[in-house]
């Protein structure tokens, strides 16, 4: 499987709910940063960010550029309220297992906001 689609898993997992699923794609050493959270140890991140699951829809994957041992994603995720954010994460892998993750907050989408393009 590639980088790119064990990226993908780790996604899936908080679309349907499955723990198991993401703990099974994770180093043991897997750390977490984001705006929010400064290089969490994977206890923490399962505590702390996996709640969010249950708020979560599903995921549409806009960009992923894999190179090397490196995933770069950017995603809109809408939530179970019908809103929508997004986000770029920046994902490093160890073999199979995603090591490391640092997350770039986006802003919150509206749905019949005015486009640029």
């Amino acid at each position: 499987m590639s980088k790119s689609e064990i990226a993908r898993q780790c996604y899936r997992a908080y679309e349907t709910k499955d723990r198991k699923l993401l703990e099974s794609l994770l180093a043991d050493d897997f750390v977490f940063s984001s705006p929010r959270d400064d290089y969490i140890d994977r206890a923490t991140y399962m505590a702390r960010c996996w709640a969010n699951s249950g708020n979560i829809r599903n995921f549409t994957f806009e960009y992923v550029a894999e190179q090397g041992d490196e995933v770069v994603v950017r995603y809109l995720v809408e939530l179970t309220d019908g809103t929508s954010f997004r986000n770029m994460e920046t994902l490093r892998f160890s073999g199979d297992k995603l090591r490391s993750a640092d997350v770039y907050f986006g802003r919150t989408v509206e749905r019949d906001q005015p486009s640029c393009r």
